[in-house]
């Protein structure tokens, strides 16, 4: 399966790879950006074949109770309470210190539509679960994926974004933003 991901990634969508996947930690918060299409799933799905790792992603406990359940499991998967009274970043972490391996993907944009500020779960999870967070950057522009160094959380949120925007700028997502 990895033989035909990497033929599909490199020769017929002739993307490249920049930096490399951090497969010697087990645990760590990666973040992708730009969030701006459907597509970004599959071609999420795609890399991890390339890359031949799991990656997990969170989503509502519901989704796993349907027909479909077994498809979200499958894929990496992990039901997280998203009720008003449950903490989420709580509940992730705690995924976190009970798998032996837990690689989370998400958007901080938490959309496909433009956003002016990024939401900031994933900062609250990495620093609560105490894992670094892997920034991945789907470069349309480019027609490349970016992937940085494992970053641990500081006691400086605004010094740790600066951070997390400068790897991010000039990245252009499926769909261009204005």
């Amino acid at each position: 399966m990895q033989k035909l991901a990497r033929f599909i990634y490199f020769k017929l969508l002739a993307w490249t790879l920049v930096g490399t996947f951090p497969s010697h930690l087990n645990k760590f918060v990666i973040i992708v950006v730009p969030h701006t299409s459907w597509v970004d799933f599959f071609l999420g799905l795609l890399i991890r074949k390339v890359w031949n790792e799991q990656i997990n992603f969170i989503a509502k406990k519901s989704l796993f109770d349907t027909p479909f359940g077994w498809f979200f499991r499958w894929t990496g998967g992990a039901p997280i309470d998203r009720n008003k009274t449950s903490d989420t970043v709580i509940a992730t972490a705690k995924i976190f210190s009970d798998r032996k391996q837990f690689r989370l993907a998400l958007s901080p944009e938490g959309t496909r539509k433009k956003v002016g500020q990024w939401k900031t779960g994933f900062y609250y999870i990495a620093k609560t679960a105490e894992v670094p967070i892997v920034m991945v950057a789907f470069d349309y522009g480019k027609r490349e994926i970016k992937v940085s160094e494992p970053h641990y959380t500081s006691s400086n949120k605004v010094a740790d974004f600066t951070v997390y925007e400068a790897f991010f700028k000039g990245v252009q997502g499926k769909v261009p933003r204005k």
